[in-house]
């Protein structure tokens, strides 16, 4: 997630600080100029661009928030990997063709998307949890509470 407009794909979040998504440095190896290498394809690239997601952070929780219509629960998989790392992935799967269906345009993306986030020194990565209501994914990570400092009175003398 980065507050920096990109113009050139992913490249502008290895500079900007306030980057959550983590670098890929084999990233370029994926793009449509090796579209032949591996099992990589465009629709693969266009998939993972377009699944956005909301990140924002509450008293006493990180809660990411995603579209992703018509893909069930089960067709979604949430990970924590690393200790902290929260990665989310999933596919939106090709319609069924019959032989005589005539398409005029195929605008709705699919394949396979993945992402991931690095999660603060604070989150409890043990307590995830998920849901997903009418296309909305919804991943709640708790947070460890603050420990409140400890204040001694000092006892002045003289």
């Amino acid at each position: 997630m980065s507050l920096i407009p990109s113009f050139f794909g992913n490249i502008s979040s290895i500079f900007d600080p306030l980057s959550l998504d983590l670098w890929d440095p084999f990233e370029a190896v994926k793009s449509p100029f090796f579209r032949d290498i591996g099992h990589f394809s465009r629709d693969d690239a266009t998939a993972i661009a377009n699944t956005q997601f909301d990140w924002k952070e509450i008293s006493d929780a990180h809660i990411f928030k995603a579209d992703l219509p018509s893909l069930k629960k089960e067709e979604v998989k949430i990970e924590v990997e690393d200790g902290r790392v929260l990665q989310i992935s999933g596919e939106r799967k090709k319609e069924e063709e019959e032989k005589n269906d005539k398409w005029h345009r195929i605008e709705r993306s699919r394949g396979k998307f993945l992402r991931r986030f690095r999660l603060p020194e604070n989150a409890k990565v043990e307590e995830v949890k998920a849901t997903m209501d009418s296309g909305v994914l919804t991943v709640t990570v708790p947070k460890q509470p603050q420990p409140k400092p400890e204040v001694r009175a000092i006892e002045i003398y003289g």
